[in-house]
Parts: C-alpha cells; structure tokens; sequence
C-alpha cells in the first residue's frame, strides 16, 4: 500500500523511522517532507501535501505527525477528500479507520514513544472499513457537505 507521510520538526525523527518502518512491512511509503531538519518550520505543506495525496488517490493512506498532532489534523481536514483522525492509542487508531475510514492520520510524536506510534500506525493500516449503514451514511454527510457547503438535516 502506498503511505504518504508529512511532518513538521517535531515529527521528523519518527517519520524517518515510519519510512523505514513501513518499507520492511511490504509498504510503499512516500516521504512528503521536510525532508532535512529544521526548528523553525511550518508543518502545512508537508502534511497537506501528505493529505492531499492520500486523498487523492483512492487506497491508499496517509500519516501527518507534529508535536501534538492538533495543528496536522487540523491541516490535513482541510483538503478535500481528506478524513483525518487525531490518534491517541489502539483504539483511536482502529476506529478511525472501521468506523470513519479515515484516510489519514495525525500523531503527536512528543505525546507517545516511538514504540507507541509506529504501533498505532501499524494498527491504522491493517484495519478495514466496517462498510456498517450507518457509518457509510455519516461519511456520505461529510462528503455531500464538501461538494456542496450545505449541512446535513439531521
């Protein structure tokens, strides 16, 4: 599977591990930057690049990685198409993807061990789509909102 990654300085040391990580798991990643360290940049080229790729092409997935990873789910939720999950542990990260297909996710490399993350995006890909009614109805809402701008009636 095709994984796009984008960071800021905060996340640059685990998505080079991620990189890493994902090609010994038989995965494709594709490094969305930065792609040296600098302190003083600013994570929404790199991770909406990361988001918009993923949304863009259909299968595969993206992981957005900042300090806490509020300001990259942020970003990344602002590409169309783009479903991004702020993950927090096992669980965030199965949900995301059964019960909101997420397409990308976000993690805060200062809030989790190394070990913590590479886990949770190892859970986040290997976890399906439900296809539940119910969660294929909400994701159509969110979908017809971005098409159109007019919110759903409940």
């Amino acid at each position: 599977m095709r994984i796009y990654l984008g960071s800021d300085h905060a996340g640059f040391e685990l998505k080079n591990h991620l990189v890493e990580k994902l090609k010994e798991l038989g995965h494709e990643p594709v490094d969305c930057g930065p792609h040296e360290y600098i302190a003083t940049d600013d994570y929404p080229p790199f991770v909406m690049l990361a988001a918009k790729q993923a949304a863009d092409e259909p299968g595969s997935l993206g992981v957005v990685i900042g300090g806490s990873g509020n300001g990259e789910v942020i970003a990344a939720n602002k590409i169309p198409g783009a479903r991004a999950a702020l993950v927090w542990s096992e669980q965030t990260a199965t949900l995301a993807r059964e019960h909101n297909d997420a397409n990308v996710i976000s993690i805060g490399a200062r809030m989790h061990s190394l070990e913590q993350a590479t886990g949770f995006v190892e859970l986040f890909v290997a976890t399906p789509f439900s296809d539940d009614p119910r969660h294929v109805r909400r994701i159509g809402m969110l979908t017809d909102f971005e098409a159109t701008g007019q919110l759903p009636k409940p």
